[in-house]
């Protein structure tokens, strides 16, 4: 898979991409990550990215021709890559948002930066816009690192157990269970017997009914959208009554 990322700030992908999983992706081949400096892209001898808005206010705005000629240079045809602008105002980045994106084999990132970006790159050079979160970075780079991160983790190959992606909170529509490991006991911590009894489906159905409680405890709003079972929903009536007594 192919990540290009237009940014003004080069250098702060230089240490993320440069470790753990990620790092191991690129040297296998799995994963491609172009980083691009939109200023190179700036036409004049002081290759000025950015300018006050018209109408006045606060703020400076990054400017439209930069950012397209970098798009030009990147994808002279347009390809099949998909455009996407880190943006707070953009649709929110969820498990199946990435998990849609993922299927696309090019991916280009467009770090937005100052006060904001001038309309017409969401209007006519961006396909989508994406919001890691409702609040305001100073700019996309770090909303662009972690798309990166969360998509590649969906990457046949990216991580060594694929069980472990296929369960991650927010994956299955809940937060995943706990987990324990060695020791047994730690102190007076211990572990729940289910856990060491060997038993595949009571182990199974401890997780399951884990994790329907830690959704209903931290996060009862993606309950509104999982799917369920029917089993699913006796065992959270029971932990509502318990929550209630």
């Amino acid at each position: 898979m192919r990540f290009d990322i237009l940014t003004l700030f080069p250098e702060m992908f230089l240490s993320p991409f440069d470790a753990s999983l990620l790092k191991k992706a690129i040297e296998g081949g799995l994963i491609e990550i172009g980083i691009h400096n939109i200023r190179d892209y700036a036409p004049g001898k002081h290759r000025v990215v950015d300018d006050a808005p018209f109408g006045g206010g606060g703020g400076m705005i990054l400017k439209v021709e930069p950012v397209e000629r970098a798009l030009q240079a990147i994808l002279p045809d347009r390809e099949d890559a998909l455009v996407l602008l880190l943006s707070p105002q953009g649709e929110q980045f969820r498990q199946d948002t990435a998990e849609e994106l993922s299927r696309h084999d090019h991916l280009v990132l467009i770090c937005g930066h100052y006060e904001g970006v001038d309309e017409r790159i969401p209007h006519y050079l961006a396909d989508r816009e994406i919001s890691i979160g409702d609040y305001v970075l100073s700019g996309g780079e770090l909303a662009a690192m972690v798309v990166v991160d969360v998509i590649s983790r969906l990457v046949e190959g990216f991580t060594g157990n694929r069980d472990s992606v296929l369960f991650d909170s927010h994956t299955t529509g809940l937060l995943e269970g706990p987990h324990y490991t060695r020791p047994r006991k730690y102190g007076e911590w211990k572990v729940p017997e289910v856990l060491l009894s060997g038993h595949k489906k009571n182990i199974e159905n401890w997780r399951r009914r884990e994790a329907l409680r830690r959704t209903l405890d931290r996060r009862p709003d993606l309950l509104e959208s999982a799917t369920l079972s029917d089993d699913d929903k006796k065992i959270l009536a029971a932990l509502k009554n318990e929550l209630s007594e």
